[in-house]
């Protein structure tokens, strides 16, 4: 046993999480917890050791799939069953007798239970486990201890820890006995907003007697929202029931008197008292805390407290300002979390300074902001890429009072840096760019060779000197800056003069250079190499059934009947698009190179869908539609006043256009071409450190930042504990989903389309390709699950570059987050899919094989079926 008195955060392997937390929150000034004491880890190891063959079915739980239902329930059953009939020793019996004489024998207690894997910063684990209210007595304190134990393998606790992979034999269960406490008023207290994240708005729930009838949904309670000492908002709900104390024990509801239904559980000054001593709490534990809390006669009493872990983190600084951050995720289709060599490489290669938090990147924009002239320029180009990011930031300055207005910094010319020089609409720029990056990339290659241990870190570090100075030259911001231009101008000029929309759309199908497009049509040439061998293709569609996921099966390829062939087409597809995969910016992401496999499923599904020769066939309809697009619009032009200079600035602009729009997609590619020349480097030196001992695992270094993994090559030491903490750390980031804006208060902000010209029930989004399909929705996570047919639309969460090769089987595209530019919606328009992006919770609000129309022009999808 352990008293509170002897527990604190140290302890929660001892006496699990809510433990440990009500060890802490007794030894906080000024917050009153009911006495109790704890029925130890040890003690529930040394018990259910005894239980006959629970080693054999805790096994066979930690191989059950966590979506099987059935199993799970029937083997979670058969080990409650067993554990609440095993037999306490005498001395445990005894130890538990003794503080239950300390506290009052004839008291009322809770028995509640407490995991080492609950309450926890990173998993609450919330309401996995059982609690037991007004106990009275040894004999029924002793039962619901074992009741308390055998909760760790309810059907839900057991799900919960297999999808967040905790393993069943490490988790552990104590026991928490705290004295009742039989309140007027009781419910839940939460320092940071549950709903928008905002951390100086705190959220009470308050109602009549045990706050169980809150937490169980009996009746709902009154709700104050407080943010500076003050109640800013109160609903007083009506409660005509409330949870109390039954006389023989356990609890019971009973109707509330007419007059106090409708009465507010709490006065306004007791809120804030509340507030203040939740603050006292948070501080404490450095994070935002949801507080179940008990009011008797005036005072507070504090039940448990745990981390709110649904918040998304608030980047750290060193002011008080207020700051406004922008998701770099949403822009680079990459909302995935990040883990830390993946970051710290993103940062060293981008200008612009960068905030991380969950695991994403964000860019402060309050500065910008903070002038005239900043606003207009970042809301008018958001206002073109992304209109939910736009809306978010114009309604965070519409409140007036969170980001300072400072004036225009003199009326001068515009920096250069911001409107590059006019540059004339030659092929051989895009070319000479394209061939410098290239032989840039082949001389890394080269030069990398060899190197190990320091001499490797201080060359990929001076190295990414070279990437930028590629990646940010002038003449290819000029190209691309010249691309988007034309495209805009072809826009605005054509729906003004015939009332043409989006169109660009057409116009730059199959434009030259487009590195992106021609991937997705490369992989219809890898299909025509297999096609015609029939026992590769059977061997192809038994690596997808077995899961395969290493790159043997090439190997395996040549003792097949043209399997040499197909191995060759796809080692050659790899060795100019290898370096590619889902979440490319993230160097720790898995490629294509190292894990072929990847793309099985999507070659088998080119074979089964197209014929021969579809790749050049796809290139050349879409060139012919782009030419007889170009000559109806001129044909049309020309019939209009001054219609011959309209039709020939229209004619400069279209070839404009289509020798630039292309090269968009390049310098990404020559910079993940070179991230992945680095991470093979990085994975040599790792290796030779797991094998000299300083690493446990290669991937050890992912969970590095550059800076740091140089240090550790330097000195041959790591901090073995911050590896596992930032791997903890990962696994939670993963799980959350990152805003678009977020403000240094923790507040999540939601932008909103503001338009009216979709039909009721439909979707909004951004239309980023024009056109209108319709056909069955395929919502797809995973590129590598994908099984697309012909006239199927893609509906995912963000596309990069590596979905490209899906893209050729969709009929449209539907995705979440995206903008005008971004990679999908630039193939979209380069292969002719109807495509909208920005479409929130499209994932969630489309179910795979609905029938649904996308209306790419108009921006909007229709759920038909």
């Amino acid at each position: 046993m352990m008293g509170f008195e002897q527990i604190d955060s140290t302890n929660v392997a001892d006496v699990g999480g809510k433990g440990a937390h009500l060890g802490e929150l007794s030894r906080i000034d000024g917050i009153r917890v009911p006495d109790g004491f704890c029925v130890t880890t040890d003690a529930f190891q040394r018990v259910v050791a005894e239980v006959p063959s629970i080693g054999a079915q805790l096994d066979l739980l930690s191989r059950v799939e966590p979506d099987d239902r059935a199993a799970i329930r029937t083997l979670s059953a058969d080990i409650r069953r067993a554990v609440e009939d095993v037999a306490m020793p005498d001395d445990l019996v005894a130890a538990i007798g003794e503080s239950l004489a300390r506290l009052g024998e004839h008291a009322s207690y809770a028995v509640r239970s407490s995991a080492t894997a609950e309450d926890l910063p990173t998993a609450s684990f919330a309401g996995q486990q059982d609690s037991y209210l007004n106990v009275v007595g040894l004999p029924a304190i002793l039962r619901h201890v074992r009741r308390c134990w055998a909760s760790l393998f309810t059907e839900r606790a057991v799900t919960y820890r297999r999808r967040n992979g905790f393993d069943h034999r490490k988790v552990r269960m104590a026991v928490v006995v705290q004295r009742m406490v039989f309140p007027d008023a009781a419910g839940i207290l939460f320092t940071a907003d549950p709903v928008t994240s905002n951390r100086k708005i705190a959220t009470v729930e308050a109602g009549w007697g045990l706050g169980e009838a809150l937490v169980s949904g009996l009746v709902s309670g009154d709700v104050y929202t407080v943010r500076d000492d003050e109640v800013v908002s109160r609903a007083v709900a009506t409660k005509p029931r409330f949870v109390q104390a039954s006389p023989g024990g356990g609890t019971q509801d009973a109707p509330v008197e007419p007059r106090r239904q409708t009465q507010p559980a709490l006065t306004d000054a007791q809120v804030v008292r509340l507030v203040r001593l939740g603050r006292r709490i948070e501080a404490h534990f450095g994070r935002p805390q949801d507080i179940e809390w008990c009011l008797v006669g005036d005072d507070f009493h504090i039940v448990q407290s745990r981390a709110i872990t649904t918040l998304f983190p608030v980047p750290t600084t060193d002011d008080q300002e207020n700051h406004l951050y922008v998701s770099v995720g949403h822009q680079q289709m990459m909302t995935d979390a990040m883990k830390p060599l993946g970051l710290s490489l993103w940062q060293l290669t981008t200008p612009r300074p960068m905030h991380e938090a969950g695991g994403r990147l964000f860019v402060d924009v309050a500065p910008v902001l903070a002038t005239s002239a900043g606003r207009t320029r970042l809301l008018g180009t958001l206002g073109r890429s992304d209109p939910l990011i736009r809306d978010a930031l114009q309604s965070v300055l519409d409140r007036g009072d969170f980001l300072p207005s400072l004036p225009d910094e003199g009326s001068g010319p515009v920096p250069a840096g911001d409107a590059p020089a006019p540059i004339e609409t030659d092929p051989a720029i895009v070319t000479e760019l394209i061939r410098h990056s290239q032989a840039s990339v082949a001389t890394l290659r080269r030069d990398i060779q060899g190197l190990s241990g320091l001499a490797l870190l201080d060359f990929i570090l001076a190295d990414i000197a070279e990437l930028k100075r590629i990646l940010f030259d002038p003449r290819s911001t000029q190209v691309i800056m010249a691309g988007m231009e034309a495209a805009w101008w072809l826009n605005d000029h054509l729906e003004a003069w015939l009332g043409e929309k989006n169109a660009a759309d057409a116009l730059t199908q199959s434009v030259p250079h487009n590195v992106t497009s021609e991937m997705g049509l490369a992989l219809l040439d890898v299909a025509d190499a297999i096609r015609p061998h029939t026992d590769v293709v059977a061997f192809l569609h038994r690596v997808v059934d077995e899961g395969r996921e290493g790159d043997g099966f090439l190997d395996e390829l040549a003792g097949l009947a043209g399997g040499r062939e197909a191995r060759d087409a796809i080692r050659g597809y790899l060795d100019e698009y290898g370096m590619r995969c889902a979440g490319e910016i993230d160097i720790t992401r898995t490629r294509w190179s190292e894990r072929p496999a990847t793309l099985v499923p999507t070659i088998l599904g080119n074979i089964k869908n197209f014929e021969p020769g579809a790749g050049k066939r796809r290139f050349e309809q879409g060139l012919q539609e782009s030419l007889r697009k170009e000559q109806e619009l001129l044909t049309r032009l020309r019939a209009l006043p001054d219609g011959e200079q309209k039709a020939e600035e229209t004619k400069r602009m279209i070839d404009r256009v289509r020798t630039f729009a292309g090269y968009r997609e390049y310098p990404k590619y020559g910079m993940i071409s070179r991230y992945f020349v680095y991470k093979q480097a990085l994975l040599r030196e790792a290796d030779r450190l797991v094998r000299s001992g300083v690493l446990r695992e290669k991937d050890d270094i992912f969970f590095l930042r550059l800076e740091e993994l140089r240090e550790v090559v330097r000195t041959d030491h790591v901090d073995a504990g911050l590896i596992l903490e930032r791997r903890e750390a990962f696994r939670s980031y993963e799980t959350l989903t990152p805003p678009r804006v977020l403000t240094s208060d923790g507040e999540a902000v939601t932008g909103r389309y503001r338009r009216d010209d979709a039909p009721p029930g439909a979707l909004a989004g951004l239309p980023v390709s024009a056109g209108t399909v319709e056909g069955r929705a395929r919502v797809v996570m995973d590129m590598a699950q994908a099984e697309l047919e012909a006239g199927d639309i893609l509906v995912t969460a963000y596309t990069d570059p590596s979905w490209t090769p899906l893209f050729v089987a969709a009929a449209g595209l539907v995705t979440e987050v995206g903008g005008l530019m971004t990679h999908g919606a630039v193939i979209a328009r380069e292969y002719g899919l109807p495509a909208v992006v920005g479409v929130e919770q499209a994932t969630r609000l489309i179910q795979d094989g609905q029938r649904i129309r996308v209306h790419g022009t108009d921006g909007y999808v229709e759920i038909l079926a």
